[in-house]
């Protein structure tokens, strides 16, 4: 009955056959009973009467409703079952194709793939390869070109020198005869008055000329000496080494000691990283840095001078000069790095050479030179090397 219990078809029939058996249990139960009392006729007349035989039965139908029913149901579970069975075998049977199918798509499109990426790097290692033979070939020209143009400067600036020193010469021959001449003619004004314009032409117009010619010729001794240095430094060749840079900056710092006690500054060096690359170049590069800020300081506060420095990612190390100076407007921030260009006042001693020197030494060394600057507000100048040098066949870095 519990297991029975909300069945629609089996209830029923269950609560039936309890019924049923109940009463089956009472009429044998009776006949029992008819017999213990010693009624045997009676008890024999109730098994005959055909009762037991009708509930027994009826129990039978009842039973064999019941396991019809059951049978209906363990039949039609089965046929699900097996259904159950035929799509989960369909199913996976049309998912192994599937992940078959997807299998090999996925390996062809990895094949394709990989083959993509093989033709593509051979792609790659061929353009690299043209294009290394190009970089050499290009760089063995700029090299020649370059070897031209020093050559050429140097001839050049040698062959300016011979007529130049001849001029510097004959200036001095022509400054001797002037003071013979003014000698002559003091003697000669002790006895006799002098025509006054011959007075004016030896002892003002003709010092004047020979002043305006002695600068002139200074200045452009001065600007053949730099092409010329700027030659020999192109062609010297680099010898990299371990350089102990707070030492090195903070020696040039003292060799200018004079000029910034004069100037009431002050030069800080920071603790340096240090750097392999050319001794000489680095000394000539901080060298010219430095001597130009202190040269470029604002007199009207206390100068103030900071080198400092740091290695950053990728092997490279940045250092940084800033001063407190004049600074410079930021439409010449690339105009200064150019030969004889000047900027600002131009009330110190310089050709316009210095920093046109300092750029091309740096990039020698693989390096690169920026500068931050404002006017009235100071300069810093951004350099930047590789930690370690690596030349070149041709002798600059790579």
């Amino acid at each position: 009955n519990r297991l029975a219990r909300g069945d629609a078809d089996l209830q029923p029939r269950v609560a039936r056959l309890q019924d049923l058996s109940k009463l089956r249990m009472r009429r044998i139960a009776l006949t029992l009973d008819l017999a213990r009392a010693g009624r045997i006729g009676e008890a024999v007349a109730a098994m005959r009467s055909g009762e037991g035989k009708r509930l027994m039965d009826a129990m039978r139908v009842e039973t064999g409703a019941i396991d019809e029913v059951l049978a209906t149901r363990l039949s039609f579970r089965t046929r699900q079952s097996e259904w159950g069975s035929t799509v989960t075998l369909i199913v996976n049977a049309i998912g192994g194709a599937l992940i078959l199918v997807l299998a090999g798509m996925t390996a062809w499109l990895v094949r394709r793939y990989v083959k993509d990426l093989q033709t593509a790097r051979e792609g790659i290692a061929a353009a690299n390869a043209g294009l290394e033979a190009k970089v050499r070939e290009r760089t063995g020209d700029l090299t020649r070109a370059n070897e031209e143009i020093q050559r050429f400067a140097y001839i050049v600036s040698h062959d300016l020198r011979a007529p130049l020193v001849n001029v510097m010469g004959y200036t001095s021959e022509l400054e001797l005869a002037g003071q013979t001449v003014e000698r002559a003619i003091s003697e000669a004004e002790k006895s006799r008055p002098v025509d006054q314009e011959v007075v004016v032409a030896v002892r003002e117009d003709m010092p004047e000329a020979i002043g305006f010619i002695r600068a002139s010729t200074e200045k452009m001794d001065r600007l053949i000496n730099a092409i010329l240095k700027l030659s020999r430094e192109g062609r010297r060749s680099l010898l990299p080494e371990v350089i102990e840079m707070t030492p090195l900056v903070q020696a040039i710092a003292d060799s200018v000691n004079h000029q910034t006690s004069e100037a009431g500054a002050v030069i800080n060096v920071e603790n340096l990283p240090r750097l392999d690359s050319d001794r000489l170049s680095i000394e000539q590069i901080f060298g010219n840095l430095i001597d130009n800020a202190v040269k470029y300081l604002d007199r009207s506060r206390p100068g103030q001078i900071t080198v400092s420095g740091e290695a950053t990612a990728g092997g490279w190390v940045v250092y940084r000069i800033a001063d407190n100076g004049r600074g410079i407007s930021p439409k010449d921030h690339e105009r200064i790095f150019e030969l004889f260009r000047r900027s600002g006042r131009q009330d110190r001693p310089g050709e316009g050479l210095g920093l046109a020197f300092v750029r091309n030494s740096v990039r020698r060394l693989g390096g690169s030179i920026d500068i931050e600057s404002e006017l009235d507000k100071g300069s810093t100048f951004i350099l930047k090397f590789p930690k370690r040098l690596v030349l070149h066949d041709i002798g600059d870095a790579v």
